[in-house]
C-alpha cells in the first residue's frame, strides 16, 4: 500500500511518548508498505531528525507550526464560539490543509491515510473527502493514543480554582463529543489501551452509538537493542523525566515535590529530587526544598548521566490518558519505578513485581524510601520491570497487529460514515 502518515509532532528524536509511538509504527509499516510522512515541525526540530526519518520513509514532508500563549488565548475564544475543543482549534493550519489537498489529488493515489493521534484526525478525514472527489476512496485509519477527553476531565477533578475548573470541565465535554463523532468516521481505529477504548465507547453508548475497535496495540520500544543501565552503587536520585509543558506532568511533579518529597527526606535526607524536562514550572524552584536536595535540569538531550545515579524513577501522575511511555522506558532501562495507578494505567504493572504503586502521599513516600534503603527490593523491582519490557513491549513482535488493520480485505467501496 501507499500510505500517507500524518503526525502532529515530528517523531524523532524519541524524547516524548507520542514520538515513540509514531516512530515505531512507522518503522514497522515501512517494512511492508510505501510510507510518506507529513508532519508538523517546530523551530527546535533538527534537519538531522528529518533525514533520519527519510532513511526508512519513502518521503518526509513538513509544515511549520508555532505555539505561543497569546495565540492560545485567541484559540480559546474561538473554541468558546465554535464549540470545537481548544486542543483541536489550536492545531488548525491553512498550510497543512493546502498540503493535504495537494496530496489527495496526487498521482499515483494513496491507498490509505493514517492519522497519528486525534489532533490529525480532521486532516485525515479531509484528505479522504478530497480523494473521494477524485474517484479514489482511501482507507482511513486513526491511531488513538489516548482517550483525550479524560485528560482535562481528570485535571478538573483536582482543580480548586473555579474558573480553571469550569474551563477544564467544558473542554472535557467538548472533547468527549468530538472524540466519539470523529472515531465513528474512520474505517479502522487502533487503541493504545483497553481503558481508553472503554472510556470513549462509554461516551459513545450514552449517545446511542458505538466506535470501532480494530485492535489494542500498546506503545512499544526496542528493549532488545537497549542494555539496562549500569547504575552507581547507592544511587540517591529520585528522578522524574518528562516534558513539563504537558499539564499533567507539571501537576504531578508539583504534587510530589510539595506533598511527598518532604516525607522522603525525613527518612532519606541525602535523596535528591531530579526533575528532567523542558519548561519546568516556576513554582518548583520556589518550594522549601534544600538546594542540595533538588536539581531541575530543564530539557536534557542525553539523560543517561542522571539515570545512572537514579535510585528511584517516579511517575506521580494524577491525570492523563493512554500509556505513559516513561513507564516502558524505565522498565527498559532497568530502573525501579514508583507510580500512581493513573501513571501506570494501560501498562502491565504488577505491584511488588515490576513496580510499586501508591496514590496517596504517605504510601508513595514509603515506597520511595523502601527502594532507596532496601537494595534487594530495589534490584527485584528493577529486574521485574526489565523482564516486562522484553516480554510485552517489543515493537517487532507487538506491531504485527498492524497487519490486520492494513489488511487487503478492505475494499475501496467499503461503506463508511459520511466524510
Amino acid at each position: 500500500m501507499r500510505i500517507l502518515f500524518l503526525t502532529q509532532v515530528l517523531p524523532y528524536p524519541l524524547d516524548a511518548g507520542p514520538k515513540t509511538r509514531a516512530y515505531y509504527v512507522l518503522r514497522y509499516l515501512s517494512q511492508h508498505h510505501e510510507l510518506t510522512l507529513l508532519s508538523f515541525v517546530r523551530a527546535s526540530d533538527a534537519p538531522e531528525a528529518i533525514e533520519h526519518l527519510r532513511s526508512f520513509c519513502h518521503d518526509v514532508l513538513v509544515v511549520p507550526i508555532a505555539r505561543a500563549p497569546w495565540k492560545d488565548a485567541g484559540y480559546l475564544m474561538k473554541s468558546l464560539v465554535t464549540g470545537r475543543p481548544l486542543l483541536i482549534e489550536r492545531d488548525t493550519s491553512t498550510a497543512m490543509t493546502k498540503r493535504i489537498e495537494t496530496l489527495a489529488c496526487a498521482q499515483p493515489a494513496f491507498d490509505a491515510v493514517h492519522a497519528d493521534q486525534l489532533w490529525m484526525a480532521p486532516y485525515a478525514l479531509h484528505f479522504c473527502k478530497v480523494a473521494a472527489q477524485q474517484g479514489k476512496r482511501p482507507l482511513c485509519v486513526l491511531d488513538q493514543h489516548n482517550a483525550v477527553f479524560m485528560i482535562p476531565q481528570r485535571m478538573a477533578d483536582t482543580e480548586r480554582i473555579p474558573p480553571k475548573w469550569a474551563l477544564m470541565w467544558l473542554e472535557a465535554r467538548k472533547l468527549a463529543s468530538f472524540e466519539v463523532e470523529t472515531c465513528r468516521r474512520f474505517d479502522r481505529v487502533a487503541w493504545v489501551t483497553h481503558e481508553d477504548y472503554a472510556a470513549v465507547r462509554a461516551e459513545a453508548l450514552r449517545r446511542g452509538w458505538d466506535v470501532p475497535n480494530d485492535g489494542v496495540l500498546p506503545i512499544c520500544g526496542d528493549p532488545e537493542s537497549i542494555a539496562p543501565i549500569a547504575r552507581a552503587p547507592n544511587a540517591r536520585r529520585v528522578t522524574f523525566l518528562g516534558g513539563l509543558h504537558y499539564p499533567p506532568n507539571a501537576q504531578g511533579v508539583l504534587w510530589f515535590a510539595r506533598e511527598i518529597f518532604p516525607l522522603v527526606l525525613r527518612e532519606a535526607p541525602d535523596a535528591v529530587l531530579t526533575v528532567i524536562g523542558k519548561q519546568p514550572p516556576a513554582e518548583l524552584a520556589a518550594l522549601d526544598i534544600p538546594p542540595g536536595n533538588l536539581e531541575i535540569t530543564g530539557y536534557v538531550a542525553d539523560p543517561m548521566p542522571y539515570l545512572m545515579e537514579t535510585g528511584v524513577f517516579i511517575v506521580p501522575l494524577l491525570a492523563g490518558g493512554g500509556m505513559r511511555v516513561k513507564i516502558i522506558d524505565g522498565w527498559t532501562w532497568g530502573l525501579p519505578i514508583v507510580s500512581t495507578h493513573i501513571g501506570a494505567e494501560g501498562t502491565a504493572a504488577m505491584h511488588g513485581e515490576n513496580i510499586l504503586l501508591a496514590n496517596e502521599p504517605a504510601p508513595f513516600a514509603r515506597a520511595v524510601v523502601e527502594l532507596l534503603t532496601n537494595p534487594q527490593l530495589n534490584e527485584s523491582i528493577a529486574c521485574g520491570g526489565r523482564r516486562t519490557a522484553l516480554e510485552r513491549y517489543n515493537w517487532r513482535v507487538v506491531y504485527r497487529g498492524w497487519d490486520h488493520i492494513y489488511s487487503p480485505a478492505f475494499r475501496a467501496d467499503t461503506p463508511a460514515q459520511e466524510l
